[in-house]
Order: C-alpha cells, then sequence, then structure tokens
C-alpha cells in the first residue's frame, strides 16, 4: 500500500478516501502548473518578493529613512547597491521596505474583495428574482466607471493614506467578481447535485455556501491573480498623485512621484521602483495564466 502523500498515493486512479481524491487533484494540478515555464518564473519571482518583503529589516542594508543630504542622489556602488534619492536614503532599502507596502496593499484588498464578490455573485445567480437585479443593477453602476477615476473619488472623499487606497480600490474592484461569481452560479443553479441537496432539506444559505460558491472558486483565483497586477498599478498610481501612500513611507509608487524630477540626469532613482512595479506586475500576471491554463475547464 503506497504511503500517504507519496507520489503513487497521489496519482493513484483509485483513492479510497475524499482527501486522497482532493489532494491528488492538486498534485496533478501542480504538475500542470509545473509545465509552464512562464508561469514558474512568475512565481519565482512572486516568492521572491515575498519573501523581500518578510525579511525586509534583515535584508536592507541601511534605515530606509536614513537621510544624508551629504550623499544625495548617489550613484550605484558598493556603499550603496541602487544609489541613493534626492534626500540621500539607500534605494535598496526603501524598495526592500516598499514591498511590505505595495504587497501588503495588494493582499489586503484580494482579502477584501474576493470574499465580497464571490458571496454578491453566487446569491444574486442562486437566488434570481428582485435580489438578482438588484445586486446586478447595483454591480452595473460599479462597472460604468474606471477603476482609477472612481478609486479617485473615493480617495479624495476620505483621507490620502493607505488605508484609503486599500478602501478605495476594493470598493471598486468587486463587481468583476460578482458577475464572474453569478455567471458560474447560473451554470450549476438547475444541476442534479443542487436538486438532491434541495431535497434533503438544505437551507438556501447552506447552497450558496457548500456546494455552489466552491463550483466558482477555481475561477475566482485565476480572475484574482491577473487582476493582481492592476491592483499593484492602481495603488502605485494613487501613490504617484499623493493619494495613496504618503512620505516618507517608501511605496514604490510614492517613491517614483518624489524622484520624477530626476529622471534625465539621475534616471536609476525613479527607474528602479518602476522597475519593480513592472517585475511584479508581469510576474502575478504569468501566474494568472498559468493558473487559467490549469483551473479553467475550457482550456483543457
Amino acid at each position: 500500500m503506497s504511503k500517504p502523500f507519496s507520489r503513487d498515493w497521489l496519482l493513484s486512479d483509485a483513492p479510497q478516501s475524499r482527501a486522497q481524491a482532493a489532494w491528488g487533484q492538486r498534485y496533478q494540478a501542480w504538475l500542470a502548473f509545473r509545465r509552464n515555464g512562464l508561469a514558474m518564473a512568475g512565481l519565482v519571482v512572486v516568492t521572491a518578493l515575498l519573501v523581500i518583503a518578510l525579511f525586509a529589516p534583515w535584508l536592507a542594508t541601511h534605515d530606509p529613512g536614513a537621510q544624508s543630504l551629504a550623499n544625495r542622489l548617489a550613484r550605484p556602488s558598493t556603499a550603496h547597491w541602487f544609489g541613493t534619492d534626492e534626500l540621500g536614503r539607500d534605494l535598496w532599502s526603501r524598495l526592500v521596505y516598499g514591498a511590505r507596502i505595495t504587497l501588503g496593499m495588494v493582499v489586503s484588498v484580494v482579502v477584501l474583495v474576493a470574499p465580497v464578490g464571490l458571496l454578491v455573485g453566487c446569491a444574486a445567480g442562486y437566488a434570481g428574482g428582485m435580489l438578482d437585479r438588484l445586486l446586478m443593477r447595483v454591480t452595473d453602476i460599479f462597472l460604468a466607471f474606471p477603476r482609477l477615476v472612481l478609486a479617485l473619488a473615493f480617495v479624495a472623499a476620505l483621507k490620502p493614506g493607505v488605508e484609503s487606497a486599500v478602501i478605495a480600490i476594493a470598493l471598486t474592484a468587486w463587481p468583476p467578481y460578482a458577475r464572474l461569481a453569478r455567471a458560474e452560479t447560473l451554470t450549476v443553479r438547475n444541476a442534479d447535485f443542487i436538486a438532491a441537496v434541495r431535497m434533503i432539506g438544505a437551507s438556501p444559505p447552506r447552497i450558496v455556501l457548500r456546494h455552489i460558491a466552491p463550483v466558482a472558486v477555481p475561477s475566482l483565483i485565476v480572475r484574482v491573480t491577473l487582476d493582481m497586477s492592476s491592483f499593484i498599478l492602481t495603488a502605485a498610481g494613487l501613490g504617484f498623485l499623493g493619494l495613496g501612500a504618503q512620505p516618507p513611507l517608501p511605496e514604490w509608487g510614492t517613491m517614483i512621484a518624489t524622484s520624477r524630477r530626476y529622471i534625465l540626469e539621475q534616471w536609476w532613482v525613479p527607474l528602479i521602483p518602476g522597475i519593480a512595479i513592472f517585475l511584479a506586475s508581469l510576474a502575478f500576471n504569468l501566474i494568472g495564466d498559468g493558473l487559467r491554463d490549469v483551473l479553467d475547464p475550457k482550456q483543457r
């Protein structure tokens, strides 16, 4: 008999339990994802960024807020790997700590919008009728405005800062997830297994949470991963416009905004955080493409 979690146990054609079947499906999905070289490259970059963000105090070579006007706008060197900014602050250290802020904002947005969009879409699709029309019209109102413009309006109504930027992005990002979850719900609402659980007396909330929502989760995961890049760009855009993270916080968009005047002479100062934004956005897009190939049944 194969040992639990061994390769033979995971790839068994006759699983002995529900857990073995579930872990077998996850392992096969991982094998399919691993065959995608670009997706693996994106996973490596995202993992590196997460490690940098988690271990920022140990990876930073200087205090990210320490100023040295005598050493301002220094070129990259052994003392300052990426040079210094207009106030003499070490760019590498600020970039490392900035990963915490930027990725933290993105993760916070995902934690807020994914469950809300999933529940709204599943509830609307399963209930139908007046509730469906009401929820979808509210969704349409949010979808009618460009995300960045609506986020700017929400931040202006609140106050500039990290928390306001997270709330503003979250308020503008949930409608596509609600639409996607509703579409997935409509495909299974009248399925035999839903009729079976309804006949044994399951309540509508239980049907939505236990039997319909899990069906929509794979598509939602793909959409969230692909949208991570837009969340990063929106957060950086708000920071660039002075409505997101405020100086002296080393957020990547804010770093570009404060150094944009030096783009011609000391080009590395705004370029380095721009490269970080580009790499993070590209990596999440590559992962999203790989997950879509694995999780989307239409791609199989």
